[in-house]
């Protein structure tokens, strides 16, 4: 009697050793990503963008074309790269430093052209290549490179939930917010992730998925407790669900 595969190595992989720290989630979200690409049969029409950041080395991982933007420029390169291959994927991954305080500008204005796009975006609560700085998305309390004593509301203010934000406009097409914190999180994730990627091959408009994320480096903690600590504490302040889904 054969054996079924059940399981391979996605097409899109380069198969290459990651350079992430020990316990970063990045490259299950990439894998996600990789997947994704594949079911859909997308590989060679499909173009990222990678910005500055932990995301800055993705062109190294899969094997499609992909442009490196300015720090937090990457929803306006993916904007033009649309407007000039309307037949091609176009898809950013961007980190919250990037996306969510320099890039600010550009996601709201991108999002809120509607243009068939995926964004993915990673929040892991503190900016991670560049050393541990407060992000705009870094909790009440948690401590920062910026902010040593902890976020505190009087000095910085509140951190933003770029999904609840972005839902607010009136184009986005599909927004959902996941994580892979847990194994019974990670196909719910895939499932956004493919969903955001089919919304812009049957030209539905514009989609974005926010990945809640671990930085075991930047936040002093082994692996396993860092992915406890976005159950504990992440998710309270950034809750799971969907905000926008046009096909609901």
């Amino acid at each position: 009697m054969g054996e079924n595969k059940v399981f391979s190595v996605s097409k899109v992989w380069k198969g290459v050793q990651s350079h992430y720290c020990p316990g970063c989630t990045h490259g299950i979200i990439h894998r996600l990503v990789c997947e994704a690409i594949d079911e859909l049969g997308i590989q060679d029409r499909t173009i990222g963008i990678a910005p500055v950041g932990c995301s800055v080395l993705m062109h190294a991982y899969l094997d499609v074309d992909f442009i490196e933007a300015a720090h937090g420029r990457a929803p306006a390169v993916a904007t033009g790269m649309k407007a000039v291959r309307p037949d091609c994927m176009v898809f950013a991954y961007q980190g919250d430093g990037d996306l969510a305080s320099i890039g600010m500008g550009e996601i709201v204005h991108a999002v809120n052209r509607g243009r068939p796009l995926t964004f993915i975006f990673v929040n892991n609560a503190i900016y991670g290549m560049t050393g541990g700085q407060m992000a705009p998305t870094t909790l009440i309390g948690q401590k920062a490179t910026t902010a040593p004593r902890g976020r505190d509301i009087p000095t910085y203010g509140y951190p933003i939930g770029m999904s609840e934000m972005l839902a607010k406009l009136k184009t986005p097409a599909y927004i959902e917010r996941v994580t892979v914190a847990q194994p019974k999180y990670i196909m719910k994730a895939k499932q956004a992730i493919l969903k955001a990627f089919r919304n812009q091959v049957e030209n539905k408009g514009v989609s974005f998925v926010e990945v809640l994320s671990t930085c075991p480096t930047n936040w002093g903690k082994l692996p396993l407790d860092a992915c406890k600590w976005v159950i504990d504490a992440m998710m309270p302040e950034y809750p799971l669900g969907v905000f926008r889904d046009f096909d609901a």
